[in-house]
């Protein structure tokens, strides 16, 4: 979908790709089966989009990492007592939506020390689904998806480019090397930004491309800074929707373009289905999330922080 927001009689041209959950999903009619594995999701509203066959994509110095026990901020003694931290924000270990938005920084940074390297290493360094065409590659289809982005984004040479929610950087040099332009992730896990740092110098973009370890609720930031924002199912991560989309627009620079790829659900999901609350909950333990929002509550935020939605 294509977004324009005015800001101060300018307009903000901006693209959004919703990943639409439960979209064929009909009242009493869930027969579903989602893992909670980082690498697996098989549900039955688009199963080709979502099962992934999972091979060591890792590079040796990260594969190293995984086997050093250096993946994530986390000593080797305090893992299942992690583990047990951050299952206990979920609904199947008795917590509930309202405590992961209140502690959203501990959960999401809890998820992805424990989860990262294993990303890492049968994902790649970019941790997002995208369609695969028959005989492409899951890499091909990862880097088709990077690039048809920064199509939309119209990043030109030289610009400045900001990837909200980074991870370890994936996308963010796949971007910066299509587009010739340079790219600052934000992300607020410290040891996705140690590694993403570590990627760009392998890499040779660390004189062009950086990271900034902040919430991406509170960017620390001057307004009308980037001339290109984008989100890689990364804003699913934050409490409030509108806060973060807000946040975006103050950042980018009036008559520019944020692009998203974004988790939510459609209007066919129905809260007093419990097989749909169930699908829900595994994903959003399986994922991080302090939450799924609906498609139209995420449209509505866009507007709310000031920018025009139409569909592409």
């Amino acid at each position: 979908m294509e977004l324009k927001g005015k800001k101060g009689g300018h307009t903000h041209k901006c693209h959004l790709k919703l990943f639409k959950m439960f979209t064929d999903l009909r009242k009493g009619e869930a027969k579903s089966q989602v893992s909670s594995s980082p690498l697996l999701l098989t549900t039955p509203i688009h199963p080709r989009e979502f099962q992934i066959s999972v091979r060591c994509t890792m590079s040796k110095s990260g594969a190293m990492d995984l086997a050093s026990n250096l993946g994530g901020k986390i000593d080797k003694s305090d893992v299942l007592t992690a583990v047990e931290k951050y299952e206990q924000y979920h609904e199947f270990h008795g917590g509930d939506e309202e405590e992961r938005k209140a502690n959203y920084t501990d959960m999401v940074n809890k998820y992805y020390d424990l989860a990262t390297s294993f990303y890492e290493y049968g994902w790649g360094e970019s941790f997002h689904f995208a369609h695969r065409w028959n005989g492409e590659s899951l890499r091909e289809s990862i880097k088709r998806h990077e690039h048809f982005l920064a199509l939309q984004l119209g990043v030109k040479p030289g610009q400045k480019v900001l990837d909200v929610g980074c991870g370890i950087g994936g996308p963010l040099r796949e971007i910066a090397r299509f587009s010739n332009s340079s790219v600052t992730g934000i992300n607020n896990n410290e040891y996705q930004i140690t590694r993403g740092k570590e990627l760009n110098r392998l890499a040779g973009v660390d004189k062009t491309c950086n990271f900034v370890k902040a919430d991406f609720m509170k960017m620390p930031f001057p307004e009308n800074t980037f001339d290109a924002v984008y989100a890689i199912e990364a804003t699913c991560h934050a409490p409030d929707a509108y806060g973060c989309y807000k946040e975006i627009y103050r950042v980018l620079k009036p008559g520019q373009c944020f692009a998203a790829y974004e988790w939510c659900m459609t209007d066919a999901f129905d809260p007093d289905n419990a097989q749909h609350q169930k699908i829900k909950a595994e994903i959003e333990i399986g994922d991080g999330l302090p939450d799924i929002r609906l498609t139209s509550k995420c449209l509505e935020a866009l507007k709310q922080a000031g920018f025009e939605v139409s569909i592409i």
